[in-house]
Formats: structure tokens, C-alpha cells, sequence
């Protein structure tokens, strides 16, 4: 059993995330639990996929993340005609030195915005997947470490069909969280068009590279019991064997929610993961990953809904059969 994270290094994590949260929302206008659940991909070091119609603050929203957090950041305009090699970069004959050198590519950033995603094909897209999973690419046969930490805050229009290719499974397996913006409320509404009058200031930045690093490796260290496992393992057979779910959640997406949960325990200064963590998280972790049957498609059914009517119905405590 890992150490007991001490109730100072709980307070100054709540400090330091409390700041991030707040320079966020400087900019971004919005419901705060959009800003929490960036902070909670970036203490349990995933990826994150947003979606929403264009116009909505995406881009903008996470160029304000990017800002606080002290770390490089690229942005990746994806189109059709974006090549693999613009994305990892290409070795490039020096005639001065007589060597081929490489020409890092825009993925070689602590932060890495991929504008528009679904508007590369497959062959493009799927250049991210190493380095989402494995934080390194390999370039004509050559592997590279990319930075740490390594984030990739991926925007797509879910409405817009035409000239979309839409991602495989494989790829939306690898982020941790999807976030769904819409239109904001009259008052957001409101404030956003007074706040951009004049053009805000970019936030300053609030964490360094180092100090994201020790943050997210006290995730590691948060308790989790037994009976909170088996919670999650109950969930997971619940969406596998919904009829109107044709892949329900994997192994693999049980971990990422446990991860996720123990990250929104930190960021709320305790030491232990609850079923709340769990309860919160479940629709943002597991609803880009289940694929509905048909049917349910044809129905309009959503996953957020086959979700909610199993944390409704899988009671918190028992025993995973």
C-alpha cells in the first residue's frame, strides 16, 4: 500500500489547481466543471477530446489552458491534405554537414492542439496514436521521447459531416475524457460579449512543466478500496450487457475511470477516491467509448443516457460477479 499523501501536500496541490481554475475561467467563459475536468486530464496525465459546434469557445478555451500551464504549446490545423510527416516532421538532408537531420514536427510540445481533428483521414489521424499512447513517434524507423508532460486537446464538430472522416475506436479509446460544449446560457452569453469588447489578456502562467510532473505523480499515491473497484467493475458489465449497446465498456476503460477518479480526489484535497469521484466522472470517461447497436442509433439513444440509467441502478456497494 502506497504512503498516505500528508494533508499539506493536499493543500498546496488545492492551491495550485485552484489558481489554474481561475486563470481558466479569466478568459473562458462557461460552467466551471468544464475548467475542473481539464485540470483532472492534466493531473492523471490524459488526453482530451472536445466537442461542439463551431463557434462555442473550443479553440479558445484550450489555448487558455495551454497558457497557464507554463509549458510549449503547438496547434495542429487538421485538413484532408495534412500528411503523417506534418505532423512527426521528416529527416531532412544538411548538405553542410552531409547528414540527414531531423525536422521535429508540431507534435514535439508539451502541449499539443489538434484543431478539427476528424477532417484528416484515417492515415493522419492515427500518427497521433502513438504518441498519445506511448508518448514517442517513430520517423522513418527512428523512435523519439516526446516532452514531459505530454497532453493532446483534440477539437472536432460532431454536426458537420461533409469532408469528416470520423475517428476509428482505437483512437477515441486513447482520451481519457470528452467534453461536449454548447451554447452557453443568456448570461454567459451576455458576459462573453462584454468581456470581448476588448480582447482579454492571455493568462499568466500558473505551473511550470516540473511542477505538473510532482502533481500528477501524487495520483498514483491516492487510496482506492476494494469496494470501489468492484463498483466500477459492476458499471462496466452494466454497459456490456445493455441491449442497446453493442460495445460496452472495456478493461481498459474501467482503469481510465479509476484514474480519473483518483485525480478528482486530489483536486478536491482528500487522499481517497469515493464513489462520487466515480459517479462524476463516468459519463465524460465512458460515453465516447461505448458503441450503441443500430437500433439504439436509429432511436436517437445516446451513451451519456445508457450511463446515468446504470449509476442509477448498479448500487455502490456489493460484490463484482
Amino acid at each position: 500500500m502506497s504512503e498516505m499523501i500528508a494533508e499539506e501536500t493536499l493543500a498546496r496541490v488545492q492551491t495550485r489547481m485552484k489558481a489554474v481554475l481561475e486563470a481558466i475561467q479569466s478568459v473562458y467563459v462557461g460552467e466551471q466543471k468544464v475548467a475542473e475536468l481539464l485540470a483532472i486530464a492534466l493531473l492523471a496525465r490524459g488526453h482530451v477530446l472536445l466537442e461542439g459546434i463551431p463557434g462555442v469557445a473550443k479553440t479558445t478555451l484550450v489555448k487558455t489552458f495551454a497558457a497557464t500551464l507554463g509549458c510549449s504549446f503547438r496547434r495542429i490545423q487538421f485538413t484532408p491534405d495534412l500528411l503523417p510527416a506534418d505532423i512527426t516532421g521528416t529527416f531532412v538532408f544538411s548538405p553542410g554537414d552531409g547528414v540527414f537531420q531531423l525536422r521535429k514536427g508540431p507534435i514535439f510540445a508539451h502541449v499539443v492542439l489538434g484543431d478539427e481533428i476528424n477532417r484528416a483521414p484515417a492515415k493522419t489521424q492515427s500518427a497521433l496514436l502513438e504518441a498519445m499512447q506511448e508518448q514517442q513517434v517513430t520517423i522513418e524507423g527512428d523512435t523519439r521521447a516526446l516532452p514531459s508532460p505530454f497532453l493532446v486537446l483534440a477539437t472536432q464538430n460532431p454536426i458537420e459531416e461533409a469532408g469528416t472522416y470520423p475517428l476509428p475506436e482505437a483512437q477515441i479509446d486513447r482520451f481519457l475524457i470528452r467534453l461536449v460544449l454548447g451554447y452557453p446560457s443568456a448570461r454567459d452569453e451576455r458576459t462573453i460579449l462584454r468581456r470581448f469588447l476588448a480582447p482579454p489578456a492571455t493568462p499568466e502562467a500558473v505551473l511550470t512543466p516540473e511542477e505538473i510532473i510532482e502533481l500528477s505523480s501524487l495520483v498514483s499515491r491516492v487510496h482506492v478500496e476494494d469496494e470501489l473497484l468492484d463498483y466500477v467493475v459492476r458499471l462496466a458489465r452494466h454497459t456490456r450487457e445493455h441491449a442497446q449497446v453493442y460495445l460496452g465498456a472495456s478493461p481498459r476503460a474501467s482503469l481510465a475511470l479509476v484514474k480519473a477518479a483518483r485525480a478528482r480526489a486530489l483536486l478536491s484535497g482528500r487522499a481517497f477516491a469515493l464513489p462520487d469521484d466515480v459517479k462524476a466522472l463516468a459519463g465524460p470517461v465512458w460515453a465516447h467509448r461505448l458503441v450503441l447497436t443500430p437500433e439504439a442509433e436509429m432511436e436517437e439513444r445516446r451513451a451519456e443516457e445508457i450511463i446515468d440509467r446504470a449509476l442509477a441502478e448498479v448500487p455502490t456497494r456489493g460484490t463484482a460477479r
